[in-house]
């Protein structure tokens, strides 16, 4: 007895002195649309009311980009839909139906929850009055008006489940056919500038703008119950959070997603709010409000977003400098190869923004990094054309009086030829800089924050507030950025060696 009351004591000892387990992290992604968001901010709560530390990494562009993170875990789960899994993402897998879909996504590391309670299926929708007008009440009567306008999402635009098989299904032959955002595209079609469009089943704008969703009377679309999408590593690393997840089955239906949209869209509430007071009426979950609406917030959100954009800024365009001016260097030197690394530069600078940020996302995941990457390669055109294009514009008697001094290739560079390409050098650099503050917005479609985050959210939203909350601050900076250079060029550059000053040249 004696012995076993000092063990007893010992053992409790430890387990009062022992550290808690660290809470599981958990990384929630969302597309960017409103529904995705909300879903997201649900999947949030709930892992966090599980105990776990949580980020929502928001309004992250398309459905390949939030499953391309899923897959190399960039993000633990996400909002999806059967149909989009079946007939986009795996349409190669000819998955007959949801128990064959459960078995694809288990080879590949990946689990589907439960259905949420409710079909977002795509539809085609048309103005109630325009509808009437035509005599229209099904995708099919699209045949006989082959002069109607029709604007599509761009990703329904291309995408398998999309228009090229809606149109071969239909055999419906519209040419004037328009790719553009979803949300704007609302806009577009109340304006008169389209007439035809894709919407979801759950759109809030059904109903508010009147809208007669037509028959899809060949039953094209497939089902798109909505659900969550997570690595089947969660379950061991947070087995609290999937619980929690499992929650949220069958307590969704239609009615109440498009009730929750309208929320959001219509009525300008937070998705964080929304989602918060559906799962305290639901499920009795406990949850945060949000207090990121509050407009006297704007400054705590202007700082960090201001943070965040200059450090995709500064970052790319540090790397560039010391990338892109030896190049120019070697291309002046070595004129057998200077058109080559020009021409390399120049086809990196004609691929879209956004595919390129696309393509960093397999090899660099999510967030700033592939974003840095993206604008890094886009400031290496103007800073090496630049510098080639000064250093080749030196006047011959200049490079011939430096011979003449028995100046070697490396002190003639940098005693002479450089100093006097300081200006074109330096325009290049500004060039540069101005169009990755520009072209930095788009970061954050792939999670790297910044000053997009606020634009894409206020298009998500219709409000133009959050649009210029984006966008002043990012032409501000624009706008700084190019004054700091000029400066930097009037304290760095001789006045005689300045662009469009005395012996400058063009």
């Amino acid at each position: 007895m004696r012995i076993i009351v000092p063990l007893a004591l010992a053992a409790a000892l430890v387990v009062v002195a022992s550290p808690p387990a660290p809470a599981a992290e958990v990384t929630v992604g969302s597309k960017k649309f409103t529904e995705s968001v909300i879903l997201g901010e649900m999947a949030a709560l709930l892992a966090r009311s599980a105990g776990a530390e949580v980020r929502h990494r928001r309004e992250l562009g398309g459905t390949r980009i939030l499953w391309n993170a899923l897959v190399r875990g960039d993000i633990d789960v996400y909002p999806e839909y059967t149909g989009t899994l079946r007939a986009e993402i795996l349409a190669r897998e000819n998955i007959p139906d949801d128990r064959a879909l459960a078995a694809v996504l288990a080879r590949r590391g990946l689990v589907m929850g439960p259905p949420l309670g409710f079909n977002n299926s795509y539809a085609i929708g048309m103005l109630e009055r325009t509808a009437r007008e035509r005599g229209i009440a099904t995708v099919s009567d699209l045949r006989r008006h082959p002069d109607l306008v029709l604007g599509f999402g761009s990703e329904f635009l291309n995408r398998a489940d999309g228009w090229p098989g809606l149109k071969a299904r239909y055999g419906l032959t519209q040419g004037n056919v328009r790719g553009l955002d979803h949300d704007l595209a609302y806009r577009g079609l109340v304006a008169g500038d389209i007439e035809v469009m894709d919407l979801y089943a759950t759109d809030a704008e059904i109903d508010y703008y009147g809208i007669r969703v037509l028959r899809d009377d060949l039953g094209y679309f497939p089902t798109y119950d909505a659900v969550l999408l997570y690595r089947a590593d969660l379950v061991r690393r947070a087995p609290a959070v999937v619980h929690a997840f499992e929650r949220l089955a069958g307590r969704i239906d239609s009615t109440a997603m498009a009730k929750l949209n309208a929320q959001v869209k219509k009525e300008g509430k937070s998705d964080r709010d929304v989602a918060a007071t559906f799962l305290r009426a639901a499920l009795t979950v406990g949850t945060v409000p949000d207090h990121d609406a509050d407009p006297m917030q704007l400054w705590r959100r202007l700082g960090p977003a201001t943070l965040e954009h200059l450090v995709l800024v500064g970052i790319s365009l540090a790397a560039a400098i010391v990338v892109a001016i030896p190049l120019g260097i070697a291309a002046y030197l070595f004129r057998g190869v200077g058109h080559g690394v020009l021409a390399v530069v120049g086809i990196v600078q004609t691929i879209p923004a956004l595919a390129l940020l696309v393509f960093m996302i397999p090899l660099l995941g999510i967030g700033a990094v592939p974003a840095m990457a993206a604008l890094f390669l886009y400031s290496l055109l103007p800073i090496t054309r630049n510098t080639h294009a000064g250093l080749v514009g030196i006047a011959e008697p200049i490079r011939q009086s430096a011979l003449a001094l028995g100046l070697g290739t490396g002190d003639r560079l940098l005693r002479i030829e450089l100093p006097l390409a300081a200006p074109l050098i330096l325009a290049g650099i500004k060039t540069a800089a101005v169009i990755n503050v520009g072209t930095a917005t788009l970061g954050a479609l792939i999670g790297a924050g910044g000053y997009g985050q606020a634009i894409l959210t206020g298009i998500r939203l219709d409000d133009v507030g959050l649009i210029l909350e984006g966008a002043i601050p990012a032409a501000v900076l624009a706008l700084v950025v190019q004054y700091g250079f000029e400066w930097a060029e009037r304290s760095v550059v001789p006045r005689g060696l300045r662009l469009g000053k005395g012996t400058a040249r063009p």
